[in-house]
């Protein structure tokens, strides 16, 4: 959706930008001294600059995100408002979200928004688990990372989801030096219920126990904190650079809950 709003605006700077210049170069100079703007161009004039900034902030700075779905429960819930940071992993050109910059790359643990790769239409969003050369397994519902098994502690109080009205295991995962809560259901299975063909799908290995899968080139392996209600790399596969929108860091609005800002970074 996103991507849309991207272009929508893209297109709206452009037909305001080409009046402003067309009136700039040719038209105020064929109108006498007396005579009113036409109305088109007016709004054209007064839109452009409006327009312009938001356009600017809004595919090299920061950009706002709202979150549809449960699968980064409890880190992010439904309704949250979020602000992602546009050039952390490098200048972007807007619209066609091609490179032309590398400032950073993602790290294990960041919250990224990303163009779902089967469908770069629309824009998903969870934690980055697996960079390029990571093995990745997750077996019993646990995590491993290269052999090492990623810690893990068990909060006592289970946490209840509204979502589907039910109480899950909540865990305090570390991965590097990024501490955050997962969430897990003891009565899901642990292999994913529908993997999908995908790109480099041999490189993943699935069996009753789960999945472990090694990370290619220019890709990045994602998992929601709510592990067993999130579709994520175990099921559709890796997310390629070229998909990398930002780096998600602020929460500034839920209705539901006006505690929430500025809960999350």
């Amino acid at each position: 959706m996103n991507a849309r709003i991207a272009g929508a605006l893209f297109l709206l700077l452009a037909l305001t930008g080409t009046v402003w210049a067309l009136d700039a170069a040719v038209l105020r100079r064929r109108r006498s001294r007396d005579a009113r703007q036409p109305w088109w161009v007016e709004y054209s004039i007064s839109f452009f600059p409006v327009i312009l900034v938001v356009f600017v902030l809004r595919s090299f700075v920061v950009e706002p995100f709202k979150i549809p779905s449960g699968s980064m429960m409890p880190t992010l819930l439904i309704g949250d408002f979020i602000l992602v940071n546009k050039y952390t992993y490098g200048i972007r050109l807007p619209v066609i979200n091609r490179k032309v910059l590398e400032i950073d790359s993602p790290q294990r643990g960041d919250v990224m928004v990303f163009r779902y790769p089967p469908d770069t239409s629309l824009d998903y969003i969870k934690r980055v688990i697996g960079i390029p050369g990571d093995r990745i397994e997750y077996r019993g519902k646990r995590l491993w990372i290269n052999g090492n098994e990623v810690p893990r502690r068990r909060i006592e109080e289970d946490y209840l989801s509204k979502e589907r009205v039910q109480y899950l295991q909540l865990f305090v995962e570390t991965l590097g030096s990024v501490e955050h809560e997962i969430l897990i259901d003891g009565d899901a299975p642990s292999p994913p219920p529908h993997a999908r063909a995908f790109p480099y799908a041999a490189n993943c290995n699935y069996n009753s126990d789960g999945v472990a899968c090694v990370v290619p080139p220019g890709h990045y392996f994602m998992m929601g904190d709510n592990r067993d209600n999130s579709s994520d790399s175990r099921v559709w596969g890796f997310v390629p650079d070229r998909n990398i929108v930002g780096k998600a860091f602020f929460i500034w609005l839920n209705l539901n809950e006006l505690g929430r800002f500025g809960s999350f970074r």
